[in-house]
């Protein structure tokens, strides 16, 4: 199965726990089931739309040792990063917002295919990554929340 497709299937999988959205278990973490959701998809969508905006001349082949590590090992650490204040969720995680977060998702990474090879986003750890990295990346970022969930919902 290609990195597109199991990122298909999570954006799936996360729409699939919209009904527990509030659903919290703070031996897990403190935020929601619907935070989880709602991080996972700002970082999807704005990834997708910072990619399409990007100007691959001026993509850079700098990406980390640290980002090079981690998408080969294809897994985040918990709780070493704090989530950018742009994909941050509010303070009320709406039920309606999460479904038109999903269905921009599920269009978002169809672009990704017809992108140039060199379009791009700025991650603040990683630096530039592009479209031959971006699916993966997203793909073990939204595994990584897919996670959380299952433990918040196992304890």
């Amino acid at each position: 199965m290609t990195s597109q497709n199991k990122l298909s299937d999570y954006i799936k999988t996360l729409e699939s726990y919209i009904p527990q959205h509030e659903f919290t278990n703070p031996k897990v973490s403190k935020a929601t089931i619907g935070w989880q959701i709602d991080h996972s998809l700002k970082v999807i969508n704005n990834v997708c739309l910072a990619m399409q905006s990007s100007d691959p001349n001026t993509y850079q082949k700098n990406i980390t040792l640290v980002g090079k590590f981690l998408l080969t090992l294809g897994k985040f650490p918990r709780g070493k990063a704090k989530a950018p204040k742009h994909v941050r969720p509010p303070e009320v995680i709406e039920k309606a917002a999460l479904i038109t977060q999903v269905t921009d998702a599920k269009k978002n990474i169809e672009t990704i295919s017809v992108l140039p090879a060199n379009a791009y986003f700025k991650h603040p750890m990683f630096g530039h990554i592009n479209k031959k990295h971006v699916t993966r990346f997203l793909e073990i970022h939204t595994k990584h929340h897919l996670k959380i969930i299952d433990d918040i919902l196992r304890e």
